[in-house]
């Protein structure tokens, strides 16, 4: 038996009012999820336990079948992971967004939380300036994808209050400034780094090309390394991880997962998709268990870009949930979750605590499902709903 995980980062969303008071996932062109729903058992799933932030770093450990409640401590430990950055115990890590922050009226706002979704060449180039000139004893940076890097504090602070730049879109930075012990160093650091940013040549040029410059980064996500029980210690299962995200990839290596690297996964809209999907059936010919992640539904809800996200999560269904369903005899027996991590609504441009549609399909025979189709309408009148962290033991029959 095979089992497979296939997740549209926030495909979930609410009624839009452009869309008639319909969702995303109401409107969008998705034969392949419905299908499954219409043979399998559909639910919703609450991925954020009460009193977590609805962050991808809380929501997935529940996917992957860990409780957060039990082990998360941070988003940035498990990038370190992705990462290969081995933490120590007195080592703080901090997720690194470059960011573009835009002066009006004497505030400062944020403007573009990616800044222009920056190339992983031009950031990579900024993060070895922040290294050279910032970097050594105390503070180290390390490059990862995009907008997304990592920081490492030595010896550092952890009761500290931090806001994802996602949440505050548009809104002026000043209320949202790091808060506990240690924060005026922090504080200190991101001036030194806006300062270098200020006049270095890949913004320089960005700037000329009429594109964003990432003039600040952003801290968050912070916390130290955590223990976790890899997939072949609790289940005897060996698996493998496919996504662009450094975040999801450091679940994936403490769950004592392989990562496997796609051609074109690029963690945005232009992502491969089919590629993801074809790797992931080559990785369950030796392998039992496969975790496909998809972040481009959640990219476009955070640019309040609906007709974006409307594609994003069709190309979801056509390329990888489709590619999946046609090669199905060549996978042999197997049993399919797919779902999102959390919603992510494009009219709030951030993620919400709710609980998630998820459809899981066996292979082998039609479960007894009333749905109609693949939507958060439909799950919900399922009267079926878990904690997220159950859906794998679901999943696995067990």
């Amino acid at each position: 038996m095979k089992y497979i995980i296939l997740l549209g980062d926030g495909m979930a969303d609410e009624p839009n009012d452009q869309l008639g008071g319909k969702t995303p996932l109401e409107v969008a062109n998705t034969p392949n999820m419905d299908r499954m729903s219409r043979g399998g058992r559909v639910g919703l799933a609450a991925t954020v336990p009460d009193g977590f932030h609805p962050g991808s770093d809380v929501a997935n450990l529940s996917v992957f079948g860990y409780n957060p409640a039990e082990c998360y401590s941070g988003r940035s430990p498990l990038e370190a992971a992705s990462m290969g950055v081995e933490l120590a115990p007195e080592d703080v890590a901090f997720r690194l967004n470059f960011v573009w922050l835009e002066a009006h009226f004497g505030k400062l706002y944020m403007g573009d939380f990616s800044a222009g979704h920056i190339t992983t060449e031009d950031s990579r180039e900024l993060i070895a300036t922040l290294q050279a000139e910032l970097g050594g004893d105390e503070f180290n940076f390390y490059p990862g994808v995009s907008y997304r890097h990592l920081l490492v504090w030595k010896n550092g602070k952890d009761q500290l209050t931090f806001t994802p730049p996602h949440d505050i879109s548009t809104q002026s930075v000043e209320d949202y400034m790091p808060q506990g012990e240690g924060a005026e160093i922090l504080l200190d650091l991101t001036n030194s780094a806006q300062m270098l940013l200020h006049d270095h040549p890949i913004n320089n040029r960005r700037v000329a090309e009429q594109k964003l410059p990432a003039n600040s980064i952003w801290l968050w996500g912070h916390g130290r390394k955590p223990a976790m029980e890899t997939y072949r210690e609790r289940f005897g299962l060996t698996g493998s991880v496919i996504s662009a995200v450094d975040l999801i990839k450091g679940i994936g290596v403490n769950a004592g997962l392989d990562i496997i690297e796609v051609p074109g996964a690029t963690g945005y809209l232009d992502t491969n998709y089919r590629g993801k999907a074809e790797y992931a059936i080559d990785s369950l010919k030796s392998r039992d268990f496969v975790y496909v992640h998809v972040e481009a539904p959640d990219e476009a809800a955070h640019g309040g870009l609906l007709q974006e996200k409307i594609a994003a999560i069709e190309s979801f269904d056509r390329d990888v949930v489709g590619t999946i369903l046609e090669r199905i005899d060549e996978i042999g027996d197997c049993r399919i979750l797919v779902l999102p991590d959390h919603p992510t609504p494009v009219a709030l441009r951030t993620h919400t605590s709710d609980s998630v549609p998820f459809v899981l399909y066996d292979s082998r025979c039609d479960m007894d499902s009333s749905a109609s189709a693949y939507t958060e309408a439909e799950a919900q009148k399922s009267g079926v709903q878990i904690p997220g962290y159950q859906l794998l033991t679901m999943l696995l029959e067990h």
